[in-house]
Order: C-alpha cells, then sequence, then structure tokens
C-alpha cells in the first residue's frame, strides 16, 4: 500500500447546452399552459433541447472536454471517467467509455452512474474518495442528459420541466498541506416515496407526482445541506454560493431561505436551463462562473436530490 492521498478538489468545470431554445409559449402551443403558469409555478422562462441527432454521448463529449481544458489537464492525466446519466439511448455500451476514447483519454476506468438528478454530486463524490484512496490521480466526472427523449408531450405537469445538456468536473488530488477542496457527502435515499418519479418499462415516458416530491423536498433537504456544511466544518454564513438542483425555482428559494443563504448567492439556472437531471448543478455552476458569481478558494455547497428519491450534499472550494 503506497498510502492514501491528503485530500482532493475540483480542479476545473464546464458545460455544454444544445443550440435550440425552448419558449413556454411554444411548449403552449402543445398542451394546456400558458407562460405566466410555467413561470409562476417552476420558475423557468425557456429551456434547450437537443436536435434529433445530438446524443448523450456528444452533449458529454463537448462538456468533459471544456472542463479538461480548464483544469489545465492533459488527456493522459485522466485514470477514470464517470458520466451520470439517466436518459442514455442504451444501456450498453457505457457513455462513458465512449466519451474518454474521444477525448483521447487512452484506458481510463469507465462507468456510468445512475442517480437520476442526484448523479453528479454521487459521481463528484465517489471520484474525490478515489483520489484519496490512491486509486487514480484525476477524474472527469460528468453529468449529461437527454431528457426530452424521454418525454410524454401530452403532459403539461412534466414536458415543461425537463431540458437537455451536460456538465463536468474534473477532480484531482490537493497538494501536500492543502485542506481538502471536497468536503463529506452527505447521501441517502428514500426508497419509500421511489415511486412518485418513474420511467414505467423499457420504452417508457417520465411521469412524477410533483407536489410530493415538492413537498418532500421542501422539508427534508434542508438538514442534509446542513450536515453537509458541518461535516465540512463550515457554516452556512461562509457559504459563497449555493448550487441546488434546479429542479424547480421554489425548491431553491425556500431550501435557500431555510440555509440562511441570501439570494445573490443562490444558483437560478433553471430560469433560462430547464431541469436537466445530473447536469444541472455543473451546468449552474458554469453560469454562475461566466457571470462572475463565483469567488476563487471559497466554498460552495451542491445539493442534489431526484428520483429514487436520492439525495447527495457537499461543500467544494471554488477553483
Amino acid at each position: 500500500m503506497n498510502g492514501a492521498l491528503p485530500g482532493s478538489k475540483i480542479l476545473g468545470f464546464g458545460g455544454y447546452q444544445p443550440d435550440r431554445v425552448v419558449t413556454n409559449d411554444e411548449l403552449a402551443a402543445l398542451v394546456d399552459t400558458n407562460d405566466e403558469w410555467i413561470r409562476t409555478r417552476v420558475g423557468i422562462r425557456e429551456r434547450r433541447f437537443a436536435r434529433d441527432d445530438e446524443t448523450v454521448a456528444d452533449m458529454a463529449e463537448a462538456a468533459g472536454a471544456k472542463a479538461l481544458a480548464a483544469s489545465g489537464l492533459e488527456p493522459s492525466d485522466i485514470d477514470l471517467v464517470t458520466v451520470a446519466t439517466c436518459s442514455p439511448e442504451s444501456l450498453m455500451p457505457t457513455v462513458s467509455a465512449t466519451v474518454a476514447y474521444r477525448l483521447g483519454i487512452v484506458a481510463p476506468g469507465a462507468y456510468d452512474l445512475n442517480a437520476a438528478c442526484a448523479g453528479f454530486c454521487y459521481a463528484v463524490g465517489a471520484a474525490a474518495d478515489s483520489v484519496r484512496a490512491g486509486s487514480v490521480r484525476n477524474a472527469l466526472v460528468i453529468g449529461a442528459e437527454k431528457m426530452t427523449s424521454w418525454m410524454d408531450w401530452s403532459d403539461r405537469s412534466t414536458c415543461i420541466i425537463f431540458a437537455d445538456g451536460a456538465g463536468a468536473a474534473v477532480v484531482g488530488a490537493c497538494a501536500d498541506g492543502e485542506p481538502s477542496g471536497i468536503g463529506p457527502i452527505v447521501w441517502g435515499s428514500a426508497g419509500d416515496q421511489a415511486q412518485k418519479i418513474v420511467i414505467e418499462g423499457r420504452t417508457g415516458k417520465l411521469a412524477q407526482d410533483g407536489q410530493a416530491v415538492f413537498r418532500w423536498a421542501t422539508t427534508a433537504l434542508a438538514p442534509v445541506a446542513l450536515e453537509a456544511c458541518r461535516r465540512a466544518g463550515v457554516s452556512p454564513a461562509e457559504i459563497s454560493a449555493f448550487i441546488p438542483h434546479q429542479a424547480n425555482l421554489r425548491i431553491i428559494e425556500a431550501i435557500a431561505k431555510k440555509l440562511g443563504i441570501p439570494r445573490d448567492r443562490v444558483a437560478d439556472d433553471i430560469i433560462t436551463a430547464g431541469n436537466t437531471s445530473s447536469a444541472s448543478i455543473p451546468l449552474a455552476l458554469s453560469r454562475m462562473a461566466e457571470q462572475g458569481r463565483l469567488q476563487p478558494g471559497k466554498p460552495a455547497l451542491l445539493l442534489a436530490f431526484g428520483a429514487g428519491l436520492s439525495y447527495a450534499a457537499q461543500v467544494v472550494t471554488v477553483p
């Protein structure tokens, strides 16, 4: 045994969104809804849909390339590629192995992870532990989804919410004496409510009990976020940015209020990106960076939740 490395951190991140912008008015032509209703209920103004020929792997590759460039590493420096997704075109081959090959990463460990909308945080936690254990030097973690492939376009409770995209981060080791940049993950699941978000069978469409998920998220998740802060040794007041899963603007604002985190520190990418499941947190991180809303070297709180009902939270240091 060579011994464990002292800690792990995020070295860079990147995001990708398809070109096609879909407004609320466009969806109102498909189902009984309107712009005001959508904005009031979920906070979305527009979202992005992938082309018919654009795959989960295509979007994952684009986001992964940006994260790799931002990290300053070469493909040869990456030992593990993980793709968090719940919307692949097929179960085999894995998206991760395909993306690794396209990016020129030779013979890495590669696996796909499905924890639905919580997948990215799960994957970051697993990658951080792998780095700390000395199993890998650096890992590329990607959340990528083509949720539009699984939509029932007659169901206004779901088709107005979900969208497509990908986000990624590179996780690497801290230098000797450098404090860990990824705090302990707090994760879990509420399997008794697993049927609240489902896709029935291999060719089914996504369906959810939105009100039940809303009640659960606004009551159960603030304590999870607080525990992640406690384990990382920071208080909510020290959090420079709060990046929750972009499921519903009302959920986001309710949790932030319970945590006492000011609104200007809270990611609101859902307004223009919709709910992109496991891609939502890294996409929101990328958007906040572009807007100058992230403070390098400061702690940020990630909180993910989704079907399962799975959840995860961790504090990370902004690269």
